[in-house]
């Protein structure tokens, strides 16, 4: 694959594995998590985002978008006086041309990812590798990356050449031996598993869990020499559950998994939604109460596996 869609990259990331990391967002993922904080990563396709805020209709009287929109997917909202610019969203996401992000000069469109080549990539990590204290490296993370497995696998490899250490964050969910493939090439994995049941797992990520759980147990058997740490976003009412988490306990002690990290869930990816023309199903949704996430905590702990709470993980 000459190019990758990447929808960001963090500079001086410590909270995605040892050291100051860089963090690569590849687009593109299998699974659609109902409280996903990153619905641009989602599909391996460009999309148009508008932020509202920043549009100078209502200042201006500016319509360029309209006016060089080829699938009059923008329009001016009548009904609204003063209303910024509205999207016929359906119109919008077949574009492949964003002549509207090009004549937007507020910056309001903007496109949800970058197509880069190798080269591109690389030079990046070049440029932050200066900066980076012992330890650190890159991190490929997503959507998820294994969607854009050739990319990540040649990257990789070019990483370990450099001596620079590489981190994934994964659902692995992927055919088995591009998983072990890329895996190869990758020092530490943070490995999600939303939950243990297959079918609720299905209920809100629109996958069953059977081909993470044989990924995880393939990689374990293959003597992969990494580290791996079992991550799970803790969501109130859905994996919470004292049975869910004794169960996940039981799956790692028996392939001799011993970390876990418990992710509290947020909504920073509320405005995401908005700028997407998308709703978010979880924009009412709290998060795991403190003492709930300790529970959840000491039942790792009573079947001795470390258990981290959100950016507590000990590099």
């Amino acid at each position: 694959m000459d190019k990758a869609l990447i929808f960001d990259i963090q500079g001086f990331s410590v909270h995605d594995g040892p050291g100051s990391r860089t963090l690569i967002f590849f687009a593109g993922c299998p699974l659609r998590c109902a409280w996903c904080s990153n619905p641009e990563g989602l599909e391996l396709k460009q999309k148009v985002m508008f932020v509202g805020k920043k549009c100078k209709r209502s200042k201006y009287g500016c319509t360029r978008c309209v006016e060089v929109c080829p699938h009059r997917a923008a329009y001016v909202n009548d009904a609204e006086e003063g209303a910024p610019v509205a999207f016929d969203r359906e119109a919008c996401d077949a574009c492949t041309t964003f002549e509207c992000v090009h004549a937007c000069y507020a910056e309001a469109l903007k496109l949800s990812g970058t197509w880069m080549t190798r080269d591109e990539v690389q030079d990046v990590v070049l440029r932050d590798r200066k900066y980076w204290s012992d330890g650190g490296g890159v991190t490929f993370s997503g959507g998820e990356a294994l969607m854009q497995h050739e990319f990540v696998r040649e990257i990789a490899q070019w990483c370990k050449a450099a001596k620079i250490n590489t981190a994934i964050e994964t659902t692995a969910y992927a055919e088995q031996q591009v998983f072990l493939d890329v895996m190869q090439h990758i020092d530490f994995a943070f490995v999600d598993i939303k939950h243990m049941d297959s079918a609720r797992h299905r209920e809100k990520t629109g996958v069953g869990n059977e081909l993470i759980l044989d990924n995880i147990t393939a990689l374990v058997r293959s003597g992969w020499p990494g580290r791996l740490i079992i991550r799970m976003p803790a969501i109130r009412g859905y994996n919470d559950t004292d049975e869910n988490i004794r169960a996940m306990a039981d799956f790692m002690n028996e392939r001799g998994l011993y970390e876990a990290n418990i992710l509290p869930f947020h909504r920073l990816g509320d405005s995401k939604y908005t700028q997407l023309g998308k709703q978010y199903a979880y924009a009412d949704e709290t998060p795991t109460p403190e003492d709930k996430l300790e529970h959840m905590q000491d039942l790792f702990l009573e079947q001795r596996i470390a258990c981290y709470v959100a950016e507590g993980v000990m590099y």
